[in-house]
């Protein structure tokens, strides 16, 4: 991989397929702000795919060109004599290759993992909800709602909402990451999230928000697990027409 970036050769920027399956994938809701909202959670779900599509498609682009970079390394050296030399010796490279394909594949999952906080704001900021990013309250949620200053002369009137694509135990640290907040709001696709886990969150007084499709076939009956949608109609719509009837925004 270091190689490959000497020579000039990179692997396409993840926020760049991002903003590229964004695009593609709204352009079909012809950016039509009430058009996203409805369909929100389903248009969730189609950019998480489609930025997994293009990846791949970047990921293969860059491997072949990569393999075509080493090959001609190797012939300029005089390693090998000519294409053919490097195709009859590619199994001795086997090692070579596997590290180098590891490196590619562990590039992505690393990446994926920034995907759903990334989609999430760019949606967010389409619809026009106001927050704050990355604020150190307690902790440092994702986003906080409506903003920062809000927060800090009326923290029990605002919305704590924090992006994990999987939980584990990591959830717990949002408890300490907006104490005297109105609400607190984790959002992920993590779809084995156990019974323990969601009850004691509800005890917590924490949402788990998901894409429908995965509150249906995973927590249908989970009062404290609600879609995207549900928490724009019964949590989010309502304070913004607080904060606007108080004059917060």
């Amino acid at each position: 991989m270091n190689y490959c970036n000497k020579m000039g050769l990179f692997l396409k920027d993840h926020k760049q397929i991002l903003e590229e399956s964004i695009e593609k994938v709204l352009d079909n809701y012809k950016n039509d702000v009430n058009l996203i909202k409805e369909n929100f959670d389903f248009i969730f779900r189609e950019i998480e795919n489609e930025t997994y599509v293009l990846y791949l498609k970047y990921e293969e682009e860059f491997g072949r060109n990569a393999l075509k970079l080493f090959a001609e390394y190797q012939i300029k050296n005089k390693i090998i004599n000519n294409l053919d030399d490097f195709l009859n010796q590619s199994g001795d490279y086997f090692n070579l290759f596997d590290r180098f394909y590891l490196s590619i594949a562990q590039s992505r999952k690393a990446r994926s993992g920034q995907s759903f906080e990334i989609i999430t704001k760019k949606l967010f900021k389409i619809l026009g909800y106001p927050f704050s990013e990355q604020i150190i309250i307690n902790g440092k949620p994702d986003f906080l709602m409506p903003f920062e200053k809000h927060y800090r002369d009326n923290p029990m009137d605002c919305i704590i909402f924090t992006v994990k694509r999987t939980l584990r135990e990591r959830w717990r640290q949002i408890i300490s990451e907006g104490t005297r907040g109105l609400g607190f709001y984790l959002a992920t696709i993590d779809q084995k999230i156990t019974e323990n886990q969601i009850r004691e969150m509800l005890n917590h007084r924490i949402y788990i928000v998901c894409p429908k499709d995965i509150k249906i076939k995973y927590y249908i009956n989970r009062i404290n697990v609600i879609s995207f949608n549900q928490f724009f109609k019964d949590h989010l719509d309502p304070a913004i027409t607080r904060w606007k009837n108080n004059g917060v925004i």
